[in-house]
């Protein structure tokens, strides 16, 4: 049975009893689950449903879940079915089916289905717990006893193997585990289902999720008992092909057999080579997927642990002596062999294409250097008698060549040395400390959006949003509590928008009919489809069942609206003017700006820039009008809509259009303006670098823009008072004093005229670009001393702008060296320290100094050439990674 049998089998079976078949959700999970940075189980796209916060669209479901783990990622390739992506194939039920009907569908599909001889399968319970106070699962026991498992073939297994939770708190419940039966041959005679052997294979596991535990080890019955299975395709494709491994199933063969065609090795000749293509076959399959669903390479969260993929990937085939460009190869095939299933493969080749060349090629040039590195710190290690390698020399090389530690820990492992690895992550812990400080508010949001779920699941409604109507109702207050000095209310209707999709929470006030209380409405929490208003009082309580007048700040609602319209415009003219590669990557959307994060490799250019703005501009002028329509999924996607890569969408969905849809349609719960004209003047304020491979655009409208505007003219006004000309003749007036500055530059460098002979111009016409950043690294002749090195720097610096830039000088028998680093490039690993020690160890000296500036010095001039091409391979590293 092929692997696309066994899925079709799978939904079949359950879509004939009554379940409802839904799509697999994105490896990214929903914008509203900030539990984990990937979707891990079958289960996770479904927990809102679980948790009672939205309403499921059947009571039973049935899916085929893309699923991506990467905590046993260092031995991927080592054992016969450890995986990092897989699909997951899963029936649930809410509050429908139980035990006996969960364990009756298993056991007719493993047997009618599947094929398998019932004497072959043998099955495990919970055996009980003494902590948790509870006893052995006699209703599983039941349960299959009832469906004819003999009673010996049922193993009662411990809570470590046979009790699901997702955390320390929160629903969980006893599991039931389907095994099958291999034979002897594959162990001894003593083997049992949850033991360590390779005998008996689990394939299946039954979650009966019934109890809720808070706080640990206290248990109390839910509302209503869960089921949730899960039953991995690519195991039990192993199990039906008869392969010894997952990796000679039909999905990974052809992968295999790409590595021995690009390699000239095969498969099953020895334990390197076997496990390289192993590697290779599982880590291309869930890159392909991550970067297919939105995911792009960076140092950060989700593009951190798939560049993290990719290079172990490029480190492995490299090792086979592959060519550069063969992730492609391998890319091209998992879409050939799964993009009937997931079409989003086909959809998103051309992207996926340009992220694996574009890192395949950054890695690749610091590859060798870090591969040089380390191998000169294992010699040292080795002459010292060392164990291993230092804490400090492990940083390096996650930080300037960009090798994850466990790539690292990986290749020491193979020459029998260490790491310091609780020294490395104190190092990191150092260099994450700003982040937490940032993330904290985070946190509180999370606690904050606790708290409304539980109001919410107390008053049993969900609130109907009438927002997109009006901006005044009349409602009723259902649910109230109090909140750390605040109110949490939920109405029966609310004109406030929830904070969602990048847009923020509408302001507003919330008073009794007849005027008896009032309060200023100061978030309004999105829970799926629901919301939870967050009020601040003035006077008077708030009860339920009280009438109340909602009114949201109309003026902050339609500096929000155009706000957001503009977005869309941005989106459409990035993606026609750089390319389809572009996706965004995060917004905000508020009433004093917009904030657009998008996937592109290198900076925008002064060029680009001009025509994103006159695109957004025209097509406001053009008044195009802006409608929003409620249509199917299917048909939206036909349409050509642009859809949000972590958005969880239903089988209808809201598409804003603006004009005829030829250039802006997308799928969006926001509010927007009713024509483009309405959003007023646009302007881009910045674009920057957000992360590796994230640019990130900030912009004003309407009333916000009009205000800089005229800043600005003041600004001009100023300037043209100072220069005692028209302000229309600012510019050519600047234009007069930048050339007598140039005059005055030129004569300052003439011999005899104490500055030295340097041609600052020639100087600037040397800086290269590298990943989007100009660099400048050149050993300088005629300057007297360090001192004049630094006034160098400092005057190129305000030329180049944000570059790095290395310099360095000779003279009486001593090197002086400078590093000046842009703070935006800093921000990308770039620092002036670090690279200019690395200078400095080539002419025999040291130095340091800020990440932005630093100075260093040495005593062998003759190796200053060496030193400036240290700095700059230091840089080129540093802006790869």
């Amino acid at each position: 049975m092929t692997s696309d049998e066994i899925r079709r089998t799978f939904i079949e079976f359950f879509v004939d009893r009554d379940h409802l078949r839904l799509p697999s959700a994105s490896l990214v999970p929903a914008e509203h689950d900030p539990s984990a940075l990937f979707t891990v189980a079958g289960m996770h796209p479904l927990k809102p449903y679980f948790q009672g916060v939205e309403r499921p669209p059947h009571p039973r479901v049935t899916t085929c879940q893309k699923t991506f783990r990467t905590p046993d990622i260092e031995i991927i390739g080592t054992t016969t079915r450890h995986l990092t992506f897989f699909e997951m194939l899963g029936n649930f039920s809410f509050g429908d089916y139980f035990k006996r009907e969960a364990a009756r569908f298993a056991w007719d599909l493993s047997t009618d289905g599947f094929g398998f001889r019932a004497d072959d399968m043998w099955i495990t319970v919970f055996a009980g717990d003494q902590e948790l106070g509870l006893g052995p699962d006699q209703a599983a026991i039941d349960a299959w006893m009832e469906i004819g498992v003999p009673r010996e073939r049922i193993v009662e297994c411990p809570r470590a193997e046979n009790f699901w939770q997702a955390g320390p708190t929160g629903p969980c419940g006893p599991c039931s585990e389907l095994y099958l039966d291999r034979g002897v041959e594959h162990g001894t005679a003593d083997d049992l289902p949850g033991g360590d052997n390779e005998r008996f294979m689990e394939y299946w596991n039954l979650v009966f999720m019934q109890l809720d535990q808070n706080p640990i080890n206290v248990l109390t019955p839910l509302p209503a008992n869960n089921i949730d299975t899960g039953l991995g395709l690519n195991r039990l494709a192993c199990i039906l092909q008869g392969k010894a491994t997952v990796f000679e199933t039909d999905q990974f063969a052809p992968l295999i057999a790409l590595g021995e065609e690009l390699s000239g090795r095969r498969y099953g000749d020895e334990f390197p080579t076997d496990r390289a293509l192993r590697v290779l076959a599982d880590h291309s399959r869930a890159m392909t997927f991550l970067l297919a669903d939105g995911v792009v390479p960076s140092n950060e969260d989700r593009g951190y642990v798939l560049r993290r993929v990719m290079r172990r990937a490029i480190k492995h085939g490299r090792g086979l002596g592959l060519d550069t460009g063969f992730l492609q190869r391998y890319a091209d095939i998992v879409t050939e062999l799964m993009g009937s299933e997931y079409p989003e493969l086909h959809e998103q080749r051309d992207l996926v294409r340009r992220w694996l060349v574009t890192e395949e090629e950054s890695f690749g040039r610091t590859l060798e250097q870090g591969l040089k590195r380390l191998d000169e710190l294992m010699a040292r290690a080795r002459e010292t008698d060392a164990e291993g390698i230092a804490a400090a020399d492990a940083f390096l090389l996650h930080d300037t060549y960009g090798f994850p530690i466990d790539l690292t820990l990986e290749i020491i492992a193979e020459h029998g040395l260490g790491v310091d690895e609780d020294g490395f992550e104190a190092l990191m812990d150092d260099q994450r400390t700003r982040a937490r400080e940032g993330a904290r508010g985070e946190r509180s949001s999370d606690a904050l959006r606790e708290r409304a779920a539980a109001l919410s699941g107390r008053a049993g409604f969900a609130t109907e949003f009438v927002g997109y109507e009006t901006t005044d109702a009349e409602t009723t207050i259902g649910a109230a509590v109090g909140d750390d000095g605040a109110v949490l209310v939920k109405l029966l209707e609310s004109p406030f928008y929830a904070t969602g999709g990048g847009q923020v929470a509408d302001t507003g006030v919330l008073e009794c009919v007849g005027g008896g209380c009032r309060a200023q409405v100061t978030d309004v929490i999105r829970l799926g489809t629901d919301q939870v208003v967050r009020l601040v009082g003035e006077h008077g309580t708030f009860e339920p069942g009280e009438r109340v007048l909602a009114h949201v700040d109309r003026a902050a609602r339609h500096a929000t609206a155009c706000n957001h319209t503009a977005t869309h415009l941005l989106h459409a003219s990035l993606r026609r003017r750089l390319g389809s590669h572009v996706h965004q990557a995060g917004s905000y959307v508020g009433p004093d700006k917009l904030r657009f994060d998008f996937t592109h490799g290198s900076a925008l250019s002064a060029e680009e820039l001009r025509q994103v703005q006159d695109d957004v501009s025209r097509w406001i002028l053009e008044a195009h009008p802006v409608r929003a329509l409620t249509t199917t999924l299917d048909e939206a996607k036909q349409l050509g809509a642009m859809a949000l890569f972590n958005e969880k969408y239903g089988e209808i969905v809201r598409m804003v259009e603006v004009g005829d849809g030829s250039f802006s349609r997308e799928l969006c719960g926001g509010t927007h303006v009713r024509n483009t004209a309405e959003v007023g003047l646009f302007r881009i304020l910045s674009e920057t670098s957000s992360a590796a491979n994230v640019r990130r655009i900030e912009a004003i409208t309407g009333p916000e823009g009009v205000a800089f505007m005229r800043e600005r003219d003041r600004e001009l006004e100023r300037a043209a008072e100072r220069l005692r000309v028209p302000p229309s003749r600012v510019a050519e007036s600047v234009e007069k004093l930048t050339e007598r500055v140039r005059e005055l530059e030129r004569a300052a460098r003439r011999p005899g005229a104490g500055n030295g002979s340097v041609d600052i111009d020639q100087l600037v016409a040397r800086a290269t670009e590298t990943a989007g950043t100009r660099v400048l690294t050149e050993a300088v002749e005629g300057l007297a001393d360090g001192q004049a090195l630094l006034e160098l720097a400092d005057r190129l610096k305000g030329k180049l702008g944000e570059a790095a830039i290395v310099l360095g000088r000779a003279g009486d028998g001593r090197v002086d060296l400078v590093a000046s680093i842009a703070p935006a490039l800093v921000a990308r690993g770039v620092r002036a320290g670090e690279i200019v020690k690395i200078a400095a160890a080539q002419v025999g000296g040291g130095g340091g100094g800020r990440d932005t500036l630093a100075r260093a010095g040495g005593r062998d001039p003759q190796q200053l050439p060496a030193a400036i091409t240290a700095a700059r391979a230091a840089i080129e590293a540093a802006l790869a990674t």
